[in-house]
């Protein structure tokens, strides 16, 4: 899945977004090592903007160009794994798949959908946060996890393609689409090896700065085998901040997250039940 991601980085990668909702392909897949086996941890993800601009789809020139500033952005969402929480042991086993994952450009959505604009450009990023037992938790939410992103993910959001080289892309390797597809699939070299990242136990007490945790992508280069690691500033996604009012926060340029609320392990449970009360009762 990780060559796909960059065959489609290459072209520059387009998602579709629904008013309903729309899953991603390629989706995103990862592989982690280095965890507590008897831990628990959560997964999840979002999407933060790539930077302050909208974009339009030059069909002369097959290239995006800059239409003007962005406009204002969703509320910033997460979407967890609905596996989440389970100890560390059943999270390495296997290839971790946010295949229930879907984008909207509904502003009113309540079903969970991370809402994006169309025409922006958008970094997906993946956190790995330990489920802390001890009380008054929350003091050390900025030790108990770790993140990470791949800048061959990065994609803009659009309600129809735009390059038609993506829309080939996707007819080719996406096995929903098998009817639009005038040539055989197997003619397509890929590799389904997925993300891979580690996240080492003591990780959790390190800075968050995050340089302890390690980023790496299993590359399929010739004479190359196994994980490289990625360039030491991509493991630092966030930067710890003082607020005003003594605050931690995290930032990475115009996004402000609380560390407190943004990884309270309570609230996402609570939220889990009642969304399985929501989902009986229907």
């Amino acid at each position: 899945m990780q060559a796909l991601w960059q065959q489609f980085d290459q072209l520059g990668t387009e998602m579709i977004v629904t008013k309903s909702g729309r899953r991603m392909f390629p989706t995103f897949q990862v592989r982690i090592s280095g965890m507590d086996p008897s831990a628990e941890y959560v997964l999840l993800m979002d999407f933060i903007p790539v930077d302050d601009k909208r974009y339009r789809y030059s069909f002369h020139s097959s290239s995006w160009l800059v239409a003007g500033r962005a406009d204002v952005a969703a509320p910033s969402r997460m979407h967890f794994h609905p596996d989440s929480p389970v100890p560390g042991a059943q999270w390495m086993k296997q290839t971790v798949s946010f295949d229930t994952l879907k984008l909207t450009n509904n502003l009113l959505d309540d079903n969970g959908h991370m809402i994006l604009n169309s025409m922006h450009r958008y970094q997906p990023r993946f956190h790995v946060v330990y489920v802390d037992p001890t009380p008054n938790s929350h003091l050390n939410a900025h030790k108990n996890f770790c993140s990470f992103f791949f800048s061959e993910t990065r994609f803009m959001a659009v309600t129809a393609y735009q390059n038609h080289r993506i829309t080939q892309l996707k007819i080719a390797s996406n096995p929903f689409a098998k009817g639009f597809r005038t040539t055989d699939s197997n003619t397509w070299e890929g590799s389904a090896s997925p993300f891979s990242a580690y996240c080492p136990p003591e990780g959790r007490v390190e800075s968050p700065t995050i340089k302890s945790c390690c980023v790496s992508k299993t590359l399929s280069g010739a004479g190359q085998k196994g994980p490289a690691p990625l360039q030491a500033e991509k493991c630092g996604l966030f930067q710890l901040e003082k607020d005003s009012g003594g605050e931690s926060s995290e930032k990475e340029g115009s996004v402000s997250l609380s560390l407190a609320s943004f990884f309270h392990i309570p609230s996402y449970l609570e939220h889990a039940a009642a969304s399985q009360e929501r989902a009986y009762m229907s």
